[in-house]
């Protein structure tokens, strides 16, 4: 679960924005994340603090400007400072924790069956190219034979 401090915020109640938080102009909380998650800026303007140690050209000192449908994905344990840069309006954010993938083992016998359908469909390809090879070459056969002679019979 997430821990905040110095929690100047609530839920907001309908029908202003649901399902976001309310940071009060001027006022500022600490984000402690238990999970990784992603901050969203839902209405107004933030200015975020991230703990340290950083690295990087300035813009990834660790200080950033949020301003309507920006996010920034936290990482669990970092400390992050969010403060409300409207004097005058409220903030409204979300948080959304992101869920970790695990990713399946690969087995081999996940792969023999496809495996045998393929062959198995070649093999039935296989089988109507020779069919119809054999009827092509017949009607090839009966195209070239001259037609056989009609007598006329005599009946005494």
């Amino acid at each position: 679960m997430t821990r905040m401090h110095n929690a100047p915020f609530a839920p907001v109640a309908a029908p202003a924005l649901p399902g976001t938080w309310k940071l009060a102009a001027g006022r500022a909380i600490t984000l402690r994340p238990a999970q990784k998650g992603l901050l969203r800026i839902a209405h107004g303007r933030v200015w975020v603090t991230r703990e340290g140690p950083h690295a990087g050209p300035l813009n990834a000192l660790g200080d950033c400007v949020l301003d309507v449908g920006d996010r920034l994905a936290v990482d669990a344990g970092q400390s992050v400072v969010i403060e409300s840069l409207l004097h005058r309006q409220p903030a409204f954010f979300t948080w959304d924790p992101v869920l970790a993938t695990v990713a399946a083992p690969v087995r081999f016998a996940d792969a023999v069956q496809p495996l045998q359908d393929l062959r198995s469909a070649l093999q039935m390809a296989a089988g109507a190219l020779v069919r119809l090879a054999s009827g092509l070459a017949r009607l090839a056969w009966q195209a070239m034979r001259p037609a056989p002679a009609v007598h006329a019979s005599c009946s005494p």
